[in-house]
């Protein structure tokens, strides 16, 4: 495309603007952003503030620096927290995310199109992909801040600033490193397919190994600068510490589900017609003669494809790590869409539909954001009767079946740490993996997630124990409070011994009678979690007998 042409409407900076405002609609509402885990983050977050003077902070978890890949938001909220306060600064730092998501994506479209192509459109709703609902924020801000860097990385090299980029780029890589590991591999595979076009091109005309085999070494020479962070990989996962295993390869069926889920929300037909536009639109540009593949971004998506493919489902014990590379594979594939014989008049009537297929997804985002507001303002009014400093358990309903529509109050418990400095027992606890751990032993095994999760029966393949399991063989003297938070049916007689202090549907906050015992279980009467079926009783008696209760596991 010739950079000397007048610039259409979709490729005014205005518009660019427009587009970067746009994806910040849907988080204006909601006071606390309704991704599932970010509660969780939140509570980690008061403990880092509030650890060395809150004492009963040290008893239940253990909270210490460290350098590692996923510090992103925990350091930005350094700052933030002293000038708006911790859920504002939340809030405001979850809004950049999909804002410099839509930023970089147009911002490499035009680097490598020379004008934004009016088919980019169609990839700015990933901003709002399945991860980021899913609440992996430090992930997101890295990913975010990839995009942004490589369109950097594209203008440099096109202005022919080899030098300043190989300067610029070793601080900028360590940054997206210490936001999140994922951030600054992705860069390394973006940035390493453009150089290696890069240099291809810089020898047409040559024989065989000029243009087709050393470009790759020298590909991988410019990109050397992005490797420093190796080493701080090494120095992370090297320490005793670390735990977290790698596993769970090749699962195809995860991986079709993950592309399928990419748009996942609140509306599954809505969500599924969504990501038949986005293959509808790459399957013609295939076919269509007027519309083709730059090879530079095409290059990229195969790189990224190759990844996903390769990449396990578990990662440094870190779930869904592949599913997190998904959106941003088919957003550079969209990018690298381009018309080649459409009219002025045919470019302006896609970039229309693109422009359209944006403001739909947004508009739906929005609407969905809001009526998960509505519902954490209804479950958090039980806060109101929660004294600060709690030994809370809480329970929250989930099913077996996956349902489309995530409730996202599965870390609401985290909300009672951050705004009560009352335990929660959703925080994750995998050393090396982020900085805060579970200590607190009375607990026993219910002291992290995924003890929170609570099921009608024994879900298959899964940790989560049933609601009346829950309720009777949680250590009472552990615990002064109990929060339920929208569990499944169960018999009342498995209250006995907690006064109900708040209710809202079946949601209930109780205050626990220690003076009363837990319900007698029968034997055989309640189903064996998984987590406990392997662990020999104290008695010695074996799991499931219903009569003895499970010895902790530290």
């Amino acid at each position: 495309m010739n950079r000397g042409d007048a610039l259409h409407w979709w490729q005014t900076r205005w518009f660019v603007a427009l587009c970067t405002l746009m994806a910040i609609v849907p988080l204006l509402w909601p006071d606390i952003p309704p991704l599932v885990d970010l509660p969780g983050h939140m509570g980690r977050y008061r403990v880092q503030f509030d650890y060395d003077h809150v004492p009963w902070l040290s008893e239940w978890y253990n909270f210490q620096w460290s350098l590692m890949g996923n510090l992103g938001v925990d350091l930005l909220i350094i700052p933030l927290n002293k000038l708006f306060g911790l859920e504002l600064a939340v809030k405001l730092i979850i809004i950049t995310i999909p804002a410099m998501t839509v930023a970089g994506l147009l911002m490499i479209a035009r680097e490598v199109h020379g004008r934004i192509p009016a088919t980019a459109l169609f990839a700015l709703p990933l901003s709002y992909s399945f991860p980021i609902h899913f609440g992996f924020v430090n992930f997101a801000l890295s990913m975010a801040l990839a995009l942004i860097a490589f369109g950097w990385w594209l203008r440099l090299a096109r202005l022919g600033h080899l030098k300043l980029r190989a300067l610029l780029f070793v601080p900028i890589s360590a940054t997206i490193w210490v936001t999140h590991t994922f951030g600054w591999g992705t860069l390394g595979v973006l940035a390493f397919s453009a150089e290696l076009v890069r240099q291809h091109d810089l020898a047409r005309g040559q024989g065989f190994v000029e243009r087709w085999l050393k470009p790759w070494f020298w590909a991988g020479i410019h990109c050397l600068v992005l490797a420093p962070p190796a080493l701080l990989m090494v120095l992370w996962r090297s320490g005793g510490h670390v735990t977290g295993q790698t596993a769970n390869w090749f699962n195809w069926r995860a991986k079709t589900l993950w592309v399928v889920q990419v748009f996942r929300d609140r509306w599954q037909l809505f969500d599924l017609a969504s990501l038949g536009v986005l293959f509808l639109l790459m399957f013609k540009a295939i076919r269509d003669p007027n519309i083709q593949y730059s090879r530079n971004l095409t290059l990229s998506a195969l790189f990224l494809l190759a990844v996903y493919l390769l990449l396990p489902r578990i990662v440094f014990g870190s779930a869904y790590a592949d599913m997190r590379l998904v959106p941003f594979m088919l957003a550079i594939a969209i990018i690298g869409i381009r018309p080649k014989g459409l009219s002025m008049r045919g470019a302006a009537v896609v970039a229309a539909i693109g422009m359209a297929f944006f403001t739909a997804r947004m508009a739906a985002t929005t609407a969905s954001f809001f009526l998960y507001d509505r519902e954490y303002d209804r479950e958090l009014k039980a806060l109101d009767h929660l004294p600060r400093g709690a030994r809370l358990v809480t329970f929250v309903g989930e099913t077996c079946y996956n349902e489309w529509r995530m409730t996202r109050v599965q870390h609401l418990p985290g909300l009672a740490l951050e705004r009560k400095l009352a335990y929660a027992n959703d925080q994750w606890s995998m050393a090396g993996g982020q900085l805060l751990t579970v200590r607190y032993a009375a607990a026993e095994r219910f002291a992290h997630d995924p003890s929170e999760l609570v099921t009608d029966v024994q879900c298959p393949r899964e940790w989560w124990r049933p609601i009346p399991w829950a309720l009777a063989r949680f250590p009472r003297d552990a615990f002064d409070y109990v929060w339920l938070i929208r569990p499944p049916a169960y018999d009342p007689r498995f209250e006995q011994g907690l006064v109900p202090v708040w209710r809202d549907g079946t949601s209930a906050l109780f205050r626990i009678d220690h003076s009363v015992p837990a319900p007698v279980v029968r034997p055989g009467e309640l189903p064996v979690p998984r987590s406990e079926r392997d662990i020999m009783l104290s008695d010695g008696r074996a799991p499931g007998s219903g009569v003895a209760t499970p010895s902790p596991v530290r």
